[in-house]
C-alpha cells in the first residue's frame, strides 16, 4: 500500500556546497537518506523546477519540492491477536524477544500467524511506519532481540545507525566441530546462482562480515558468540557452513550430523531432534532514537540450546 507525498522547503544557506542528497537529509530527517536518494533518482524532486542528481551541489537558497509515493504496510496484511514477548516499549521504539517458528514477514504460505500480523495488533499505529516499523529480521528459527521502530523518526534513525555499522547485534551458537580459536569471515553473501533459495559465499556478493570467539569447546560441537559487523541473510549460517563449522539443526547449510562417539542415549537424542538452527540473538545495542542515549539488552539463550549446551558439557566430563 502506498500513499502520496508532498514535501517543501528551501535549501538552508548552511547547507551550500553539499550534495542535493546530503542536503535533503538534513532537512526533511524523517526520511533517511537513503530514500530521498530513490525519489530523487525517480524524478519525484525538483530543485527550482528542475530535475537534478543526487550528487549535483546545491548553492542554498533553492526551492525544494518533493511529490513523491511512500510504501506503508501491505494493505493485504492484517492484525492478529498473537502473544508478543516484549522486553521494552516506549514512544520511539519496542524491543522483542521473538520465540523460534515465528516468521517476521507475511509472505508465500505465510500470511497469518507472523510477527507484523502481531505487531499490528498491538501498535496499530505501525500501518503508518514501512514494514510495519521491522528495522532488521531475524529467520524463523532464530530466537532473540528485535528492535522494532514506532515513529518515522525512530525508523530513519535505527535504518542508519545499522548502514553505519554502529548497532550493537550479539549472537550465541552451537556449532558442529571443535573450534581452535575464535577469528573473523570476511566473505561476500549474495543469493546461491543455482538454487534461489539460498544464500552463499559468492564473488557478486554483498560485503559480510562475521566476528566469532569460543565460549566453550565441547567433544563434537563448539559454543560460539558471534558479532554482526554487517546483516545479510543467513550472514552468521552462511559464513559458519563456509568455513565448516555449521550451525548444528540448520535446515538448510548444517549437512551431516555430528555426534559424539559413546555419548548417552538422551543426548544423543537431544541431537538428533534439534530441528532449527542453534542461533539466539541475545545482545543488541544501539542509540536510541528519542534520548540519543546508548541502550542495550540482553537476554538468555532458550531453553532448548540450554538443554543441549549442559548435555554436551556433561557428555565431555564423561568421556572428554
Amino acid at each position: 500500500m502506498s500513499e502520496s507525498l508532498q514535501l517543501e522547503d528551501y535549501i538552508p544557506d548552511e547547507c551550500a556546497g553539499m550534495r542535493l542528497d546530503q542536503a535533503l537529509a538534513q532537512i526533511f530527517s524523517d526520511y533517511s537518506r537513503g530514500q530521498l536518494t530513490k525519489w530523487i533518482k525517480a524524478g519525484y524532486v525538483t530543485v527550482d523546477k528542475k530535475k537534478i542528481r543526487p550528487r549535483d551541489g546545491v548553492m542554498g537558497g533553492e526551492h525544494i519540492i518533493i511529490d513523491a509515493t511512500i510504501e506503508r504496510v501491505d494493505d493485504t496484511w492484517i492484525a492478529e491477536d498473537i502473544n508478543l514477548d516484549i522486553i521494552h516499549e516506549d514512544d520511539d521504539i519496542l524491543i522483542l524477544n521473538k520465540e523460534a517458528g515465528m516468521v517476521v514477514h507475511p509472505g508465500a504460505g505465510n500470511q497469518n500467524g507472523t510477527l507484523v500480523n502481531a505487531l499490528l495488533n498491538h501498535t496499530p499505529q505501525l500501518e503508518g511506519i514501512p514494514r510495519a516499523g521491522i528495522v532488521h529480521r531475524i529467520d524463523k528459527g532464530t530466537t532473540g532481540l528485535l528492535m522494532i521502530a514506532k515513529t518515522l523518526q525512530a525508523h530513519n534513525s535505527l535504518v542508519n545507525q545499522l548502514q553505519e555499522r554502529t548497532v550493537l547485534r550479539e549472537y550465541q551458537a552451537i556449532a558442529m566441530g571443535v573450534m581452535t580459536a575464535g577469528g573473523t569471515v570476511d566473505e561476500p553473501i549474495g543469493r546461491h546462482p543455482i538454487d534461489r533459495k539460498r544464500m552463499a559465499v559468492t564473488s557478486g556478493g554483498k560485503t559480510a562480515i562475521t566476528h566469532y570467539r569460543v565460549e566453550q569447546r565441547f567433544r563434537t560441537h563448539t559454543h560460539i558468540r558471534c558479532k554482526l559487523e554487517t546483516g545479510r541473510t543467513h550472514q552468521i549460517r552462511v559464513h559458519m557452513a563456509k568455513i565448516h563449522y555449521p550451525l548444528l539443526g540448520d535446515p538448510v547449510y548444517g549437512g551431516r550430523l555430528r555426534l559424539p562417539k559413546g555419548a548417552s542415549d538422551v543426548c544423543i537424542d537431544a541431537l538428533k531432534s534439534f530441528r532449527r538452527q542453534a542461533l539466539h540473538a541475545g545482545l543488541l545495542g544501539f542509540i536510541h532514537p528519542g534520548t540519543q542515549e546508548e541502550v542495550s539488552w540482553r537476554i538468555e539463550m532458550p531453553d532448548d540450546m540450554l538443554n543441549i549446551i549442559s548435555l554436551l558439557d556433561k557428555d565431555k566430563k564423561l568421556n572428554g
